[in-house]
């Protein structure tokens, strides 16, 4: 779990998003960045028993810089307003599906499953699903799954059917799809509970099979 002080750094951090501050801030930062640190490796250690394609990962193959990118940005905010952890297999260059949390004050959500993938990694997960869809709706379909995320995220979809994929074909819908995903929300204050951790790996974990579809579809050679 994180400590109060963590989210209270995240509210204030938020009301104060400059330099300034942060520099004036920065004993908190880095206990709040200990206090992070300290989050993952307790996510890791429950989940790597669960799905073994974890083993390998350490905090910092799981953790994100507060800095903000804003070189191409509208908004020049230099710090990032939340905490996020990725757990993912897939090594140094090669995007693989996996496991999100997101901490922050505007949205707290869990994710899985594989956001905005390039071009060759599409049309790998769609092959996979064009010739499988019924291991995909399996998937989606399972009592758990359907109770915790509900089906997979459409907001990033295509209106008509991808080039080479017939618009009748049964599983036309997830062929649309741009991104595989899947997500529940949940409140910010939860992230303070002592069996956060906990409660949250067993939603997790209900992603693994759908992980698991997308990184075959990824790693199977042609």
């Amino acid at each position: 779990m994180l400590s109060k002080e963590s989210l209270q750094f995240i509210d204030d951090l938020t009301a104060n998003n400059n330099r300034d501050w942060f520099l004036d801030n920065k004993k908190r930062y880095e206990k709040f960045k200990t206090d992070y640190q300290n989050l993952v490796a307790e996510f890791l250690a429950e989940m790597k028993p669960l799905d073994p394609s974890l083993e390998l990962l350490e905090v910092k193959n799981c953790t994100f810089r507060i800095n903000r990118d804003i070189r191409f940005s509208k908004d020049k905010t230099p710090y990032k307003n939340h905490l996020g952890i990725w757990m993912s297999s897939g090594a140094k260059g090669a995007n693989r599906a996996g496991y999100y949390i997101h901490i922050g004050k505007n949205e707290s959500f869990i994710a899985g499953g594989f956001y905005s993938p390039e071009a060759p990694d599409l049309k790998k997960v769609r092959k996979e699903i064009a010739f499988f869809y019924d291991d995909l709706e399996e998937i989606v379909n399972e009592k758990e799954f359907k109770k915790i995320f509900g089906s997979l995220d459409q907001t990033n979809s295509l209106k008509n059917a991808p080039k080479d994929f017939e618009k009748d074909h049964p599983a036309i819908e997830f062929l649309k799809l741009k991104s595989f995903t899947a997500t529940q929300k949940f409140d910010y204050n939860d992230a303070t509970k002592s069996d956060f951790v906990k409660n949250t790996v067993e939603k997790l974990i209900v992603l693994k099979p759908l992980n698991d579809f997308i990184n075959r579809a990824l790693t199977t050679e042609e």
